[in-house]
């Protein structure tokens, strides 16, 4: 008996190689189930996506999981079942996650779970994400506390000043009444 061989088809291999660089060209993925949307919100959430730098791209499940095999990135069989569609990060992966948190609350999309870091986290992680502060706020914080202590310096050395200047005016009132 004969050996079956399958032959691939040129636009199959091709899909593979844009979902291989869609992956590649991005910091974090995140695998989302969007049963449910209409075409006008899948266009909104792609607009806000793009606003953060991120991109809103539905795949083909066998697709993709043959390109993340390729790649040699983890992933969880589940994130592959129904519907799947990936929000790739280009920068940072905080707002990506606000932007799909936010939509999960007035849509029936659903987050499944994500690359982050080339490591595999859930869904509930993707949520806790979203919830931490964007690295501009966490840059923000850091440049607050560093400059509290120069910052506090500064008045303490006016407060000296301030205080001679008013103990000064007090006795030249105190000797204009006498």
């Amino acid at each position: 008996m004969a050996e079956k061989t399958q032959k691939i088809q040129p636009y199959k291999t091709e899909g593979i190689r844009k979902i291989k660089e869609l992956i590649q060209s991005s910091s974090d993925v995140i695998f989302t189930d969007f049963r449910g949307l209409n075409v006008a919100q899948i266009t909104e959430l792609r607009r806000s996506l793009q606003e953060k730098e991120g991109e809103f791209r539905v795949v083909k499940n066998n697709y993709a999981r043959l390109a993340l095999n390729d790649l040699g990135f983890p992933f969880e069989d589940e994130f592959l079942i129904d519907p799947t569609a990936l929000a790739l990060a280009q920068a940072d992966v905080g707002p990506i996650t606000k932007v799909l948190s936010d939509f999960t609350r007035d849509s029936t999309l659903r987050i499944k779970g994500g690359l982050v870091d080339g490591k595999v986290v859930s869904a509930a992680e993707v949520e806790a994400i979203s919830k931490l502060p964007v690295r501009d706020q966490l840059y923000a914080i850091l440049m607050g506390t560093m400059n509290a202590p120069l910052r506090n310096l500064v008045y303490l050395m006016n407060e000296v000043v301030t205080r001679l200047v008013r103990t000064l005016q007090a006795v030249a009132d105190s000797k204009e009444k006498q």
